[in-house]
């Protein structure tokens, strides 16, 4: 196993670890950033796809026509100030908040945060701990992704629901809706939104790593197998649920557009009565939330655990030599030295 951060550069973890989780948020959202913009072509037409504006056949070609219909540059158009933050957020965030979960959860309960980095490469770990120990490690487990998904979601929604409209009919559909301050906030149609990222960061943050670490052949584990292994389980794992969610949360914009409200069991009813479980799940729709998810999302993984450690040395390095050694190491000496010399032990000698 591989040294600590903490033991490489001799400071106290309760400054090593605030650091590098915000070293891998803001490494995870500026990734996020640049790969969701170059993608927009591949947005837009997965969020026609998984709308009410494209049925029957030829649905590819539908959205493809939607999202062309004013230019070749169109899908950049419709990119903000607030998109380009909100995906820096949205991914950084994302990483933030599941990290800080698992690891303040994992404290709370006296388990173990997820496998990160190079213990991914470890053989498969063989656990005789007990019946509470698992339950709560399970119950870790459950709570972190929802949690994160959540944080994520308000960070976000508001954004994807202007892409979505563009930013001269967006507007006029939140005026139409009349939402309260705490729901215009978090964007229209949030629930299905948070469903599909709580989907995501479960496959991309623990299905990924626990079943990588665990069932995937020792004699194969790599950065290059991590690469694809990431990918495949986004392709064919996370995106398969998520697309349901995805859909409906589309089909909830365009109900909400034309009704002036939204009833997610009018919309689904709606749904399966005219297209049947099409409405939400069909192979082109899969087809199109991949190619806008995988080439972010899917390689995700890959880049949290094998490129993001390569610059936490230096990251420490910086924090030690600008911020320790000349502001907090003295104080840090000191409050130990008080701490010795007010000990029973140091008193009774």
């Amino acid at each position: 196993m591989r040294a600590s951060a903490t033991d490489r550069h001799e400071m106290p973890r309760a400054l090593v670890e605030p650091t590098l989780v915000a070293y891998r948020s803001a490494g995870i959202g500026v990734f996020g950033m640049v790969m969701r913009f170059a993608g927009m072509p591949l947005e837009k037409i997965a969020l026609f796809m998984n709308s009410s504006q494209v049925s029957g056949s030829h649905q590819f070609s539908q959205a493809l026509r939607l999202t062309f219909k004013e230019g070749y540059l169109a899908p950049y158009r419709v990119v903000g100030p607030a998109s380009i933050v909100a995906w820096l957020m949205q991914y950084s965030v994302m990483g933030a908040a599941f990290q800080t979960c698992d690891h303040a959860l994992s404290t709370v309960l006296g388990v173990n945060p997820v496998w990160y980095g190079e213990q991914l490469m470890l053989p498969p770990e063989k656990s005789s701990r007990s019946i509470d120990y698992h339950f709560k490690a399970s119950l870790k487990t459950a709570l972190s992704p929802i949690l994160a998904a959540a944080v994520e979601s308000n960070v976000s929604n508001r954004a994807e629901v202007q892409r979505y409209f563009g930013k001269q009919m967006f507007p006029k559909v939140e005026a139409k809706l009349n939402l309260s301050p705490v729901a215009r906030a978090a964007g229209p149609a949030f629930l299905p939104n948070m469903g599909r990222n709580w989907i995501m960061c479960q496959t991309t943050f623990l299905l990924t790593p626990i079943t990588y670490r665990q069932f995937f052949p020792q004699e194969h584990k790599t950065k290059t197998s991590l690469f694809w292994y990431g990918l495949g389980m986004n392709i064919f794992v996370g995106n398969v649920a998520a697309i349901t969610q995805q859909a409906l949360w589309g089909r909830t914009l365009d109900f909400a557009a034309k009704n002036g409200h939204i009833n997610y069991a009018s919309i689904v009813k709606e749904g399966l009565q005219k297209e049947g479980t099409a409405a939400f799940f069909t192979g082109p729709k899969w087809f199109s939330r991949v190619l806008m998810n995988a080439p972010a999302q899917g390689v995700l993984p890959w880049f949290y655990n094998e490129v993001l450690p390569l610059g936490e040395s230096t990251v420490l390095s910086a924090l030690k030599f600008f911020v320790y050694d000349p502001v907090l190491k003295e104080y840090q000496e000191a409050k130990e030295t008080t701490k010795q010399a007010t000990s029973p032990l140091s008193r009774s000698t």
